[in-house]
Formats: structure tokens, C-alpha cells, sequence
């Protein structure tokens, strides 16, 4: 069970929440902040002066004053308004991921909600209503507006209480009207009070939480990475010399100091390593440590930087007292949106050192006298093609995420007549990112099952040789799931069963 109490929200804790792995429940103390906040809107809403998004219009519209008897459909037009999305839905698991993200960031009292509405946020988890959220047309600030209004449709009402606005949501498998989803599970749903349609809507949420899903998966994507990489060693015989803790000592970089340990471990025990003449490697084997290292820094710099932002304070205005609402801008994507800009990039690095090896492997005057394409042996050239096509799509998706990798946040246009001229552009970046994490899960599944074939082909030629034993152990697992074939076959199916594998956990790596 995950309390929420607005301050130690973790990565982990978002994905497991996610994947349907843990319930969420609210801490005591934050109910108690969340009354107290509430208390202080309504105060502000029975008075005369204008403090924003509680008595006055939104954005452009800042300096219309709003009666209190219009507040209620002040904030429910709010969501129906900006609840333009466009695109396909975002997977499950974001959706779901951003409602906890939103909930965090609720209790920690700064937005003047009432309880209840977190409560039927975390109802909503707990019993399986995911509302479905458009993936386009966030620009990251005034915050993901489009993206959380359309949760919101599902979670909130009017006194009309129309089906038709009341959004789509998932519930035990099936697509339905947000009012259906949530009558079926039992959750009433909310009318919104003053305040509470802005503290619905108004925050980077959804660019965070895709954030916190892709770093959660870069840090497993870059151990699995690490060990691909020692097995194509393997299979080329490579040298250990570039890996000697000395020469990474002596840069101090923390990420290649702990891609070359990783590294050497899984090497431990192997006689192919050292078992050739070269006097030193290719780059994609020599400063693998230089470029995943570099990797690993900007993940770990991702990851902490995403901590702060799912456990911050977001939208505007904040409430620090009684008759203190204050009108800033936490909303502002730019803190997530240039991180997952960076994050981006370490996973397309990642991808393409990993193409590079699979191209080492395959090509025949490069991997150190394996057959070329890793054909069966000399007579099955020209009638197989061995594993040709495997770095053609490599190579393709290496292409596809240098061009996903040009940074989203240094693009901005200005919306709402002026007012907001400098946006994020976080939610793009975001998605982004998720898509070159995707693709570096294939390109490294490639190099994988490229490294197992060049394995297989290595040991074929002497018995003196032997892999280290953690290596060994993965390879044989390989096999039991996916048994050398000497012949072409459809190896685009293997890789997927492969990639599939890792990523559920049936193949087990070390370190992970």
C-alpha cells in the first residue's frame, strides 16, 4: 500500500502503482492540511477581493471578476473547455500514473481541494477506472491543461449530469462514458467547488508522470544494455584492458565508473576475453563505458529531478494561509520537458553504440573471423542471409530516434492571446522520450540475439573456450526459449519473443 502524503513519492512507487501492483491510500496529516486549505478558499470565494482562478476568469480572461454564485460553473466550464485533446489514447498506465502524480501534488495542501476529491481520485486506482486521455495537444504550461481535463470529465460533474460530458474511461476491460465507468464501480462523482476545477488541471502532471514511467524503465533498459554489451565481447573476443578500473578512476566520472564495473563483473571467469592478438578494440566496444556511463549520469539526473516534480507543488494559485493565495507559475513544464530532452538523448546513445555492435558482429571483416551475417558456416552463405536484416532495423530505429531526439523544449509558442508566451513544450518531450526508450528496448533486444548467434558460432570453434558463468547462464537461458536455428527463419518473431521476455522478467539478468 502507497500512502500519499505529498513529500515521498518515489519512481518506483509511481510504476507499481501504474502497473496495478500496489493500492494507494492518504495519509492523516494530509487530510488534515487539505481541510485546512479548503477552509481558506472558501473564505476567499465569500469575499470581494479578486485573487485568481478562485473568483476571476482563467489565462486572458485573469481579470474578470466571477460572482460566488457562478463559481461551480466557472470551474466545470473550465474542464469542458480545455478538454480538447486530440490523437490517440495514452496507454493505461500513464493515465494512471498522472492521477497518482495529481493526487501527490494535491495533498500537500497548497490547492484548496477538499478531501474528497483525492479520495475519488484514489477510489478510481484502486478499483480499475482509467479514464481515457488523448495524447496530443499539451504544451507543458499553463501545465498539461488537455491532458487533465479530460481526466477530469470522468471524475467530475454539473447539476446536469450529461453522459455526453462526462469523458471515456476504461473499467474491468471495457470502453464506456466516464458517468457509466464510474456508476459501475460504485464512485459518485464530484461537483467542483471554487478552485478545485484549476487544482484539477493546472500542473505538468501528465508530462511527469510519463517521465517517471520512462526513467523507471531507462535504469532497467541500461542494465540490460551493460550486460549486451559483455556478451558481444564475448562473441568477439574482445579486451578486458579498457575496462581496468585505473583508466575510469583516473576521468572520475561516476556513470563510466559504474558501466565498467558492471561490465567487468559480468565478464568474471571468461577465456574468450584476451584471447586474440589485437592490441585494442573498435570505439563501440573500447568507450562503451565512456557512453553508457555518460547515459547512466543523465538518467540518474532525470530520476532526481522528476522526484522533486512528483511530489511538488504545481498548480496556481497556492494557498499559504489564511488570506495568502499567491500566483506564480509551478505549472511551468520546463524542469521536466528539459530533462526528458536529456533523458532522450542518453536512451538514443544507448540505442546506437548498440546498432554499432550488432553492424561489428554481422559484418565478416570486423568480427574477428565469425561467418559473415552469422550464417551457419561457409556453405550456408548466399542461400541464408543469416542476420543481415536484424541491423537493418536497428539501424532503422537508431535513425528514427536521432530524429525524435532534437530537444522539444527549445521550441515555444504562445497561446491564450499573449498571456502565456513561453511554454514548455514538456508533454512532447515526454512522449518522446517514451518512444526512443521503445525503440532502444528493440535495438538492444537486437543486439542480444545477435550476440547469442555470434556466442554460439564462438564456442563452435574450440572447445578451449568458455564464456564467464553469468553470461553462460543468460545464454542458456536464450536457448531454452529460443533454440539455435543453423537456417534463415523469421528472426524478426525471435527478437520480439525475446525483447518480450526481458522486459516481463522470464529471462532473468543479473543486476536488475
Amino acid at each position: 500500500m502507497i500512502e500519499l502524503n505529498g513529500n515521498q513519492l518515489e519512481i518506483s512507487d509511481v510504476w507499481s502503482v501504474a502497473s496495478g501492483k500496489e493500492a494507494v491510500k492518504v495519509s492523516d496529516d494530509a487530510i488534515q492540511r487539505m481541510e485546512e486549505s479548503h477552509g481558506w478558499v472558501e473564505k476567499i470565494s465569500h469575499g470581494d477581493v479578486p485573487i485568481y482562478g478562485i473568483n476571476t476568469g482563467f489565462g486572458i480572461f485573469a481579470d474578470k471578476k466571477i460572482s460566488r454564485e457562478d463559481t461551480s460553473t466557472l470551474t466545470r466550464n473550465l474542464i469542458l473547455s480545455h478538454s480538447v485533446g486530440m490523437g490517440d489514447p495514452l496507454p493505461p498506465e500513464m493515465v494512471r500514473a498522472a492521477m497518482l502524480v495529481r493526487a501527490n501534488t494535491l495533498v500537500k495542501g497548497f490547492s484548496g481541494v477538499r478531501p474528497i476529491l483525492v479520495h475519488t481520485l484514489i477510489e478510481m486506482l484502486n478499483r480499475g477506472v482509467t479514464p481515457i486521455v488523448p495524447s496530443q495537444g499539451s504544451m507543458g504550461s499553463s501545465g498539461d491543461l488537455g491532458p487533465l481535463s479530460h481526466l477530469a470529465l470522468v471524475v467530475t460533474s454539473d447539476k446536469t449530469d450529461l453522459e455526453s460530458d462526462s469523458g471515456f474511461a476504461m473499467y474491468q476491460g471495457e470502453r464506456m462514458t466516464g458517468k457509466a465507468a464510474m456508476a459501475a464501480a460504485g464512485i459518485p462523482r464530484l461537483i467542483l467547488g471554487p478552485k478545485e476545477g484549476l487544482a484539477m488541471n493546472n500542473g505538468a502532471t501528465f508530462s511527469a508522470a510519463i517521465g517517471a514511467i520512462t526513467t523507471h524503465e531507462a535504469i532497467r533498459l541500461y542494465h540490460i544494455a551493460n550486460f549486451a554489451l559483455a556478451m558481444t565481447m564475448e562473441a568477439l573476443q574482445g579486451l578486458s584492458s579498457a575496462y581496468d578500473e585505473r583508466i575510469h578512476l583516473s576521468r572520475g566520472q561516476l556513470g563510466q565508473i559504474q558501466a565498467a564495473a558492471e561490465v567487468r563483473g559480468y565478464l568474471e571467469g571468461s577465456s574468450l576475453i584476451n584471447s586474440t592478438a589485437r592490441v585494442q578494440d573498435a570505439y563501440s566496444l573500447r568507450c562503451a563505458p565512456q557512453v553508457h556511463g555518460a547515459s547512466w549520469d543523465a538518467i540518474a539526473h532525470t530520476a532526481q529531478i522528476l522526484t522533486r516534480e512528483i511530489n511538488a507543488a504545481t498548480d496556481n494559485p497556492l494557498l499559504f494561509g489564511e488570506g495568502t493565495a499567491l500566483s506564480g507559475g509551478n505549472f511551468h513544464g520546463e524542469p521536466v520537458g528539459m530533462v526528458l530532452d536529456y533523458l532522450t538523448i542518453a536512451l538514443a546513445e544507448l540505442g546506437a553504440i548498440s546498432e554499432r555492435r550488432v553492424f561489428r558482429l554481422t559484418d565478416g571483416n570486423l568480427n574477428a573471423g565469425l561467418p559473415s551475417m552469422l550464417v551457419d558456416g561457409p556453405k550456408a552463405a548466399g542461400l541464408n542471409s543469416g542476420l543481415m536484416m536484424c541491423q537493418y532495423t536497428a539501424a532503422s530505429l537508431v535513425l528514427e530516434s536521432q530524429t525524435l531526439s532534437m530537444p522539444d523544449t527549445v521550441h515555444s509558442l504562445p497561446t491564450s492571446g499573449g498571456q502565456e508566451d513561453h511554454n514548455a513544450n514538456s508533454m512532447t518531450a515526454a512522449r518522446h522520450a517514451d518512444q526512443v526508450l521503445r525503440n532502444s528496448w528493440k535495438i538492444i533486444a537486437i543486439e542480444l540475439f545477435t550476440a547469442a548467434r555470434g556466442l554460439d558460432l564462438r564456442l563452435r570453434t574450440s572447445n578451449q573456450f568458455h564464456a564467464s558463468p553469468i553470461i553462460e547462464k543468460v545464454h542458456r537461458n536464450i536457448r531454452e526459449l529460443l533454440p539455435y536455428h543453423a537456417d534463415d527463419r523469421q528472426w524478426g518473431a525471435d527478437v520480439e519473443i525475446l525483447m518480450q521476455s526481458i522486459m516481463d522478467g522470464s529471462i532473468s539478468l543479473p543486476n536488475l
